[in-house]
């Protein structure tokens, strides 16, 4: 690969790695795979990706079914062209990249807070998986 055609890289952070940062790193893969190399992590990963964020994204014709959540520290010196967080404890508790060229903060709501049947919590997911693709997205695209 020649420099001109090198992926840019994106680094998306939440607290569990297990619902927005995996669907956002879906999304990217899904989306922008062409241009940008995605990679998600936690400051405080869960045991694994929340089956409800696997279905919504399945829905969407994106699998996510063999994302694992990994810690943040591993890829705290790497070089980033960027490093987004998607939840406000994520920013307030990741420090800062020094190998990131640019930092981004775009905060969608939790989905494991979601309350009510499976159906009524799925709903939520979907909501969050569309508005990662709605606002989070262009915001990647535009930045490569």
């Amino acid at each position: 690969m020649t420099p001109s055609t090198a992926k840019k890289r994106v680094l998306i952070l939440c607290t569990g790695n297990s619902c927005r940062s995996q669907m956002a790193e879906g999304w990217v893969r899904h989306d922008l795979g062409d241009r940008w190399e995605a990679t998600s992590a936690g400051t405080h990963p869960a045991a694994s990706v929340h089956p409800l964020a696997v279905r919504a994204m399945a829905e969407a014709g994106v699998d996510i079914s063999d994302a694992r959540p990994k810690h943040w520290k591993p890829f705290l010196d790497q070089a980033w062209d960027l490093v987004v967080t998607v939840c406000d404890s994520a920013r307030e508790s990741c420090p800062l990249f020094p190998g990131a060229a640019e930092q981004l903060h775009v905060s969608f709501p939790d989905p494991v807070l979601a309350t009510g049947t499976e159906e009524e919590r799925l709903a939520v997911y979907r909501e969050v998986r569309d508005d990662i693709r709605a606002r989070l997205v262009p915001e990647i695209a535009m930045r490569g």
